[in-house]
C-alpha cells in the first residue's frame, strides 16, 4: 500500500520518550472522559465517511492512527516488532493472533493496512452496532455469530477463500472472546484452516493490549490501566500451512504464549 502517513512504521517501533501527552490527562490522569471523548470523536468522523461511503482504506488507516496516537497521549508506550515479516510475504495472507482488548480492534488496521490490504473476521454484533457498524461494514469483513460453529467455519472457508482470491488479506482472532488471559484451549484452527484451502501462507502475530481494559458496562469503551502503560504486538515469520494444519495451529499457539511471557518480563523490567 503506497500512502502518505504522518507516522510510517518499517521494520519496527517504539513510542518516543518525548511524545506529546494530552494535557487534561496530564491533570486528571484518572478522570477518563478525556480519553473516551476524544476516541469517540475519532469514531464518530469516521462513521459519518463511512455512512457518506467516503472510508477507503487510507482514511481507515489514517483513523487507526489517530487512535494509536491518543493512546500515546494517555500515557501508552508502543512497543511494535515484525513489520518486516508483513513486507516481505508475498500476495495475501492469513494474519491468526490473539485477542484482548478493543486496542487492537483499533490499531491493527494501521499495522497490518499500511503494507497489505486487509479485512477482518468479525462477530455479528460489531457490524450490527450503531457507533462501530458502518465503519466495520465499509471494510467488508467476514461476519460470524460464534454460536453455531459449523456454520462459522463455512462461512469463513467460503467467504474467506474469496477475499483471498482477490489478494486481499484477512486477519482473524480464533478465540471464542478477548480476554487478558490467554486460554490455547478456546484457540480454534478456522485460520488455519482458511489459509490451507485457500493456499496461503499464515503470519501469526502475538499482542499484549490490557493498558485498554475492557469495559464493565460497554466493554468497546473500558477505562486505561496506569499500570499497563506497555503496549506490544509481534508479527511473525510466514508459514506454510501443510495437511490439517492440527501442527501449525499448535506452533501459533506457542509462538503467543512465548511472546505473551516475554512482554510480561519486559513490562515489568521498564516498571
Amino acid at each position: 500500500m503506497d500512502f502518505n502517513l504522518p507516522l510510517n512504521i518499517q521494520d519496527h517501533y517504539d513510542t518516543p520518550a518525548n511524545a506529546p501527552k494530552l494535557w487534561a490527562h496530564k491533570l486528571f490522569p484518572h478522570f477518563q472522559i478525556f480519553f473516551k471523548y476524544k476516541f469517540l470523536r475519532i469514531n464518530f468522523h469516521a462513521r459519518k465517511l463511512s455512512v457518506r461511503g467516503e472510508y477507503p482504506t487510507e482514511q481507515w488507516v489514517r483513523s487507526s492512527i489517530r487512535v494509536m496516537k491518543l493512546l500515546e497521549s494517555c500515557g501508552g508506550r508502543f512497543h511494535i516488532t515484525g513489520i518486516e515479516n508483513i513486507r516481505n510475504c508475498k500476495g495475501p495472507v492469513v494474519f491468526i493472533g490473539n485477542h484482548m482488548s478493543t486496542l487492537e480492534t483499533m490499531v491493527l488496521p494501521f499495522l497490518i493496512a499500511q503494507v497489505k490490504d486487509v479485512t477482518f473476521v468479525v462477530k455479528d454484533s460489531l457490524v450490527k452496532s450503531w457507533a462501530f457498524g458502518p465503519v466495520m461494514r465499509s471494510r467488508d469483513p467476514i461476519v460470524v455469530s460464534r454460536h453455531n460453529s459449523r456454520e462459522d467455519l463455512v462461512k469463513v472457508i467460503t467467504r474467506g477463500q474469496e477475499i483471498l482470491a482477490t489478494g486481499r488479506s484477512v486477519a482473524i482472532f480464533p478465540q471464542s472472546t478477548r480476554r487478558i488471559e490467554f486460554r490455547p484451549e478456546e484457540f480454534n484452527s478456522l485460520g488455519v484452516k482458511l489459509a490451507s484451502k485457500a493456499g496461503v501462507q499464515v503470519i501469526p502475530f502475538a499482542l499484549k493490549t490490557d493498558f485498554w481494559l475492557n469495559g464493565r458496562f460497554v466493554k468497546d469503551l473500558g477505562p486505561l490501566d496506569p499500570n499497563n502503560k506497555d503496549v506490544y504486538f509481534t508479527f511473525g515469520e510466514p508459514m506454510d500451512i501443510t495437511g490439517s494444519g492440527k501442527e501449525e495451529n499448535k506452533m501459533i499457539i506457542d509462538f503467543i504464549q512465548k511472546n505473551l511471557k516475554d512482554f510480561q518480563k519486559l513490562s515489568g523490567f521498564k516498571k
